[in-house]
């Protein structure tokens, strides 16, 4: 799965998230899925730039990893 070309990249992902999160008070445990697809295309944004691309949308490299691995998609 590519990147978007949007300004700034995974925007989309963000507004999905942020949007999630107003809807439910702010309970991230409800917007797990938003949260994974936004570090997703985070990820791939670094992956393709070797950790040099930059979004607004994004946090850090390392925040992203970390999230990704303490929060393993479910294998059902």
């Amino acid at each position: 799965m590519p990147v978007k070309d949007t300004d700034p990249p995974c925007q989309a992902e963000a507004c999905a998230l942020q949007g999630c999160l107003t809807r439910n008070t702010y309970s991230p445990e409800k917007c797990t899925e938003n949260m994974r697809n936004l570090y997703r295309c985070c990820q791939l944004l670094y992956d393709a730039t070797g950790d040099h691309g930059e979004s607004t949308a994004c946090p850090m490299p390392s925040v992203v990893r970390r999230w990704l691995k303490v929060h393993p998609e479910n294998t059902k």
